[in-house]
């Protein structure tokens, strides 16, 4: 599998070139950036990546990824987008180009993640608990709330039981933290995803875009690799 990395010199860019380097069976082809980068085979127009990607897999910003997006398209390659902040004029911009090739957001490519998305859509919540999602992310994050964030509020807003506003709190290197709080009169119940490591979201995408290479066009999900 031949990779292309949109974002290639970010923090996510260079956990997911660890990956690569480390298993015979991938190869990095180069990357796409807004600074060029000949050692790391990153370039800033599109135009000039190499032939041949079995798959491009982006961890940039939303401008970024409509550029990369655009070529992923014109060149019939599979994307897998984990860049998060983007707005409804990106999604439908994504879910346009999806009828021409196989597309996959995700603001979180974690398995656990995705796991606690699912488990919160089948809760039973009783009436009476208050909920609240508390997230904490590294200092240098910008969005507010996590695309992650937003993710287990859709879970719950489905069941029409969000009652608080997420909490976003920003410090230090925390790679990802998600809490969801139940309170009760009398008692309460915490449900928590901790990431370790951002080798936890690399793995996914990886994974992901395995699985990606081998779907015809359409607009897919990390609930759908799993």
């Amino acid at each position: 599998m031949k990779v292309v990395i949109s974002g290639a010199s970010g923090k996510m860019g260079v956990e997911i070139k660890k990956l690569i380097a480390a298993d015979s069976s991938m190869q990095y082809l180069g990357g796409f950036g807004l600074k060029e980068n000949p050692t790391e085979k990153v370039v800033s127009d599109p135009t000039a990546l190499p032939k041949g990607a079995s798959v491009v897999i982006d961890f940039s910003s939303p401008d970024s990824m409509m550029a990369i997006a655009e070529w992923c398209e014109k060149n019939k390659v599979p994307l897998v987008s984990g860049t998060t902040g983007i707005q409804e004029e990106h999604k439908k911009f994504l879910k346009k180009i999806s009828q021409n090739i196989p597309v996959l957001w995700a603001p979180n490519t974690s398995v656990g993640v995705n796991f606690l998305k699912k488990l919160l859509a089948q809760l039973q919540i009783p009436e009476g608990f208050d909920i609240q999602i508390t997230e904490y992310h590294h200092s240098q994050k910008k969005d507010k709330p996590s695309g992650t964030a937003i993710l287990l509020e859709d879970a719950l807003k489905n069941k029409n039981k969000i009652t608080e506003p997420t909490l976003s709190i920003r410090g230090g290197g925390i790679f990802g933290i998600h809490r969801i709080d139940l309170m009760a009169g009398e008692e309460t119940i915490s449900i928590e995803h901790n990431a370790l490591s951002r080798a936890v979201f690399a793995k996914g995408a990886l994974t992901a875009a395995r699985w990606l290479t081998q779907k015809p066009p359409g607009l897919y999900s990390m609930e759908d690799v799993l």
